[in-house]
């Protein structure tokens, strides 16, 4: 060895470097906080004055922690069993404005699922209570159950802290929202009124009552959630306001189409266009009205087809309502016929009225008229007209008065024709019909139409 070495210069300096290294601990214990040196000390006071019963307060908890959690699974076995063997018409659907939002199913399947996971986390508090009672049981792991009873009370005080400072914004949200569910109700039971004609406004139609309530109600909602934004929790943060936004776009981006259509059944609403049940021709579309929602109406066509339109497209077109203007007449149903000059026109008229008057669904009166709508060329034009109060029977009724044109005329040996002729001046009689009076309706008038 050299003269250099320490440790044979100084055989007592190696000794007490091997005994540091030995007493050094491998791992660092991590550090402790005040509250768990607490409990800590409170255990060391227990030991101190009786031995066993930090083991006893361990054992029990253990063992009623367990019967605990037999307990729970038992009756939560059977709770969910129970629940299972319920029929589905036991259940309530969640109802919002007349539509099944979750159906008897869906709510018996929320419930069970609901009450499933409630019995799996009390199972899990009974779980965690007979693992910290274990712990407690043994030296080596008494820090470990210090620290699980301090992680259990920090969280309970963390909530319990956070809910009794929010218990002044929650207030202030439950009292503002009780004013407005008040204001809702009230203006419900006024709009109902006037639906129901019990409440009259001037200038002001009864139709017009659900979808003012409507507008006004959603401007209540928009007014309210402005005012309880600021006592949301979390409101304030830089990230929820993020969020805020970039729902606020992709809704704005993504539903001009939706808004557009909302705004279209607004504007057909106030201007009155057609109502539930009439009769009208939208966008090659023909039938009869039954629904007009917030973003289609649809309609019920003669071939018994309902076509949603898009309000947007119904504005956008032209509407034909053929119940909106009954009155005392009713509609008026035209069909056009010509008729060659060789046949006298008062023949036509009266073939025509005849027609008219056997067809099912035109009214006796007012009476059925004929006009002569043009003299062309080589023919004569008519149009029969008839009064109907029967808008939805339309195509059968134009039907039965084209059969009764065709029996009237063809039982008087009158052909319906459009003849072309050429005029040849060669001395032969003019082919003109006789011209009968307007006021001769007795038979001998009639044998000269015959003979005509």
């Amino acid at each position: 060895m050299s003269d250099t070495d320490p440790v044979a210069a100084d055989p007592n300096q190696a000794v007490e470097a091997a005994a540091l290294v030995v007493e050094k601990p491998l791992i660092t214990p991590a550090a402790i906080d005040e509250e768990t040196l607490f409990i800590l000390q409170m255990f060391d006071q227990m030991d101190a004055q009786a031995p066993l019963m930090r083991l006893v307060i361990g054992a029990s908890i253990v063992g009623i922690s367990l019967l605990l959690l037999l307990i729970t699974r038992f009756h939560f076995k059977r709770r969910v069993g129970r629940m299972e063997a319920l029929p589905d018409d036991r259940y309530k659907a969640l109802r919002w404005q007349a539509q099944d939002l979750l159906s008897a199913e869906d709510m018996k399947a929320f419930r069970v699922s609901f009450t499933q996971w409630i019995g799996r986390f009390v199972s899990l508090v009974f779980i965690l209570a007979a693992i910290n009672g274990l712990l407690m049981t043994s030296g080596w792991t008494l820090r470990l159950a210090a620290r699980m009873i301090n992680g259990f009370y920090q969280i309970v005080s963390f909530i319990w802290q956070g809910f009794v400072s929010y218990l002044p914004n929650l207030i202030t949200i439950v009292l503002i929202i009780m004013v407005a569910r008040f204001v809702i109700r009230t203006l419900s039971m006024v709009f109902d009124g006037i639906r129901t004609r019990r409440i009259y406004l001037k200038n002001f139609y009864p139709e017009w009552a659900d979808t003012s309530f409507g507008i006004i109600k959603l401007l209540i909602y928009a007014l309210t959630a402005v005012i309880i934004f600021p006592y949301l929790p979390g409101s304030s943060s830089p990230a929820f306001q993020g969020i805020s936004i970039f729902v606020g776009v992709l809704v704005s981006l993504g539903s001009t189409t939706a808004v557009a259509n909302i705004i279209a059944g607004v504007v057909l609403t106030y201007t009155r266009a057609f109502q539930i049940g009439d009769q009208v021709d939208v966008a090659e579309t023909r039938g009869r009205v039954v629904e007009r929602s917030m973003f289609v109406t649809r309609i019920q066509t003669l071939k018994n087809v309902i076509v949603s339109i898009p309000n947007s497209m119904v504005l956008n077109n032209n509407i034909i309502n053929y119940s909106k203007n009954m009155g005392q007449r009713g509609l008026l149903v035209h069909t056009g016929i010509t008729i060659g000059y060789d046949v006298p026109w008062q023949v036509v008229n009266r073939l025509l009225i005849a027609a008219a008057e056997k067809t099912e669904g035109i009214a006796e009166s007012p009476p059925p008229f004929v006009l002569q709508v043009s003299l062309e060329d080589n023919y004569v034009a008519y149009e029969v007209n008839g009064w109907t109060r029967k808008p939805e029977e339309l195509p059968r009724i134009y039907s039965a008065l084209h059969a009764n044109i065709l029996d009237e005329f063809h039982g008087h040996n009158v052909e319906i024709t459009s003849p072309h002729y050429r005029a040849v001046r060669d001395g032969n009689p003019v082919n003109v019909p006789e011209v009968l009076p307007r006021d001769d309706e007795d038979g001998e008038s009639e044998t000269k139409e015959g003979k005509a």
